[in-house]
């Protein structure tokens, strides 16, 4: 098996100042060949609507925001636009200026998209997206999102329009589906995909699509990084040290699903204390792990296809 420790930190983590609030911000890294840099830890937007209260969902995204978790995801979708209309209220007095907000598409063609979009700029109370991305693509998507009429030329028109500012692609299933929509060479901003130490054993994202992103300077956004806790859960690493292992990765950022102040604290303080993981350091996780993930099992996410 090639060793996942090729790039060490590669993505060049930036030194963290000392946040307003006086507490030591969230190391930040490039966002690709963007001119943009962007916390290492970013907030995800499917947990905080679980969250069944409103008041409590809109101050735990404004208490991340403050804590430095300045990129927040979402998407379109999440909870039937719930996450996107609780990030848009969080967002208010002042603090939509603070972040980097991203959301995610799943309309196919152009009147989809724009559909989407639309209803996306609205649930936020913004005027721009500062990252817009096809998501959860799977394999009939390249090629509608590329034909004539698809959801590519809505995002070209829109960046165009100023409503959103950079375009990526998302999904989880099979990374065959990531290589088909980088075959059409289009110069995309950046790439989500699982990333974390089960990965390099079963249908590895890592192995296969990193290298290819990193050649591109195509900045890439890491998620599945706990696998939905099932990492954890196997008690073959702790959350520090799956954590420290996506981020020994080239990533710009790792996505985080946080629904409580206790994940909240306990991943920014791993963040703010994190030191790159050898590439001995790196083999030994992934040794210790193979014998949990050589299936899949515990990536529910691939193993449907």
């Amino acid at each position: 098996m090639k060793s996942a420790a090729a790039g060490i930190v590669a993505a060049g983590t930036v030194k963290a100042p000392t946040t307003a609030f006086g507490t030591e911000a969230i190391p930040s890294r490039e966002l690709g060949r963007s001119v943009e840099k962007v916390p290492m830890l970013a907030l995800g937007g499917h947990h905080i609507g679980r969250i069944k209260d409103d008041k409590e969902s809109i101050s735990l995204i404004r208490e991340a925001i403050d804590e430095g978790i300045t990129f927040l995801d979402n998407a379109w979708c999440y909870h039937a636009g719930r996450s996107e209309e609780l990030m848009g209220s969080a967002l208010k007095d002042g603090y939509r200026k603070k972040v980097f907000l991203m959301t995610k598409v799943h309309g196919r063609d152009y009147s989809g998209a724009m559909e989407h979009l639309e209803e996306s700029l609205k649930r936020f109370g913004t005027d721009v997206i500062d990252l817009w991305q096809f998501h959860d693509i799977r394999q009939e998507d390249p090629d509608k999102i590329f034909a004539d009429g698809g959801a590519l030329e809505a995002a070209l028109k829109a960046r165009e329009e100023g409503k959103i500012r950079y375009i990526g692609f998302t999904g989880h299933n099979n990374y065959e589906w990531h290589r088909k929509m980088l075959s059409h060479n289009f110069p995309f901003d950046s790439v989500q995909m699982p990333i974390n130490v089960f990965d390099p054993h079963y249908r590895s994202f890592v192995e296969n699509i990193l290298p290819i992103l990193q050649e591109r300077k195509i900045a890439i956004i890491a998620m599945k990084t706990l696998a939905a806790g099932n990492i954890v859960g196997t008690k073959t690493v702790s959350v520090k040290e799956a954590l420290s292992f996506v981020w020994s990765q080239p990533v710009s950022t790792l996505v985080s699903g946080i629904a409580s102040r206790e994940h909240l604290h306990e991943n920014v303080k791993i963040a703010r204390n994190f030191k790159p993981l050898s590439e001995s350091e790196q083999l030994a996780l992934l040794a210790r792990t193979q014998p949990a993930a050589h299936d899949g099992e515990h990536e529910d996410y691939k193993a449907r296809v």
